[in-house]
């Protein structure tokens, strides 16, 4: 029963999190890396994955592979994570012990993540 609503709760965190950024772009646009181009693209692109990797997660068949998505998501977006702290916040109201404590929490997503990559009865 903890599995699936912990996978429910994930799929509606990450397709929610995509959303926003169709919604709230210019949060995105701020944390995004000055090394890194095609922002706009970039975050786009991560957007459409968070969606997609969160409906996906509740599809039994698809379940596996969109967990290992989102890992390689999270990895992919830590960059920005870590910029948007040395940067002191890149223009965003995000207070420091936010951006501090979202860096190792990145890891509890990814554990989060690597848990729902395991088949089980429950969830399929």
């Amino acid at each position: 029963m903890l599995k699936r609503i912990s996978l429910g709760v994930m799929a509606l965190f990450y397709t929610a999190a995509g959303i926003n950024h169709f919604v709230n772009p210019q949060f995105y646009l701020k944390i995004m890396p000055p090394y890194l181009p095609w922002h706009a693209e970039l975050v786009f692109l991560s957007g459409v994955a968070e969606v997609v990797l969160g409906l996906a997660l509740l599809i039994p068949s698809l379940r596996r592979w969109a967990a290992w998505g989102v890992i390689a998501l999270l990895i992919a977006i830590y960059p920005a994570n870590i910029y948007h702290l040395t940067s002191g916040g890149a223009g965003t109201n995000v207070p420091m012990w936010g951006l501090w404590l979202r860096l190792p929490f990145q890891f509890v997503f990814i554990w989060w993540a690597y848990w729902h990559t395991k088949e089980d009865k429950v969830t399929g």
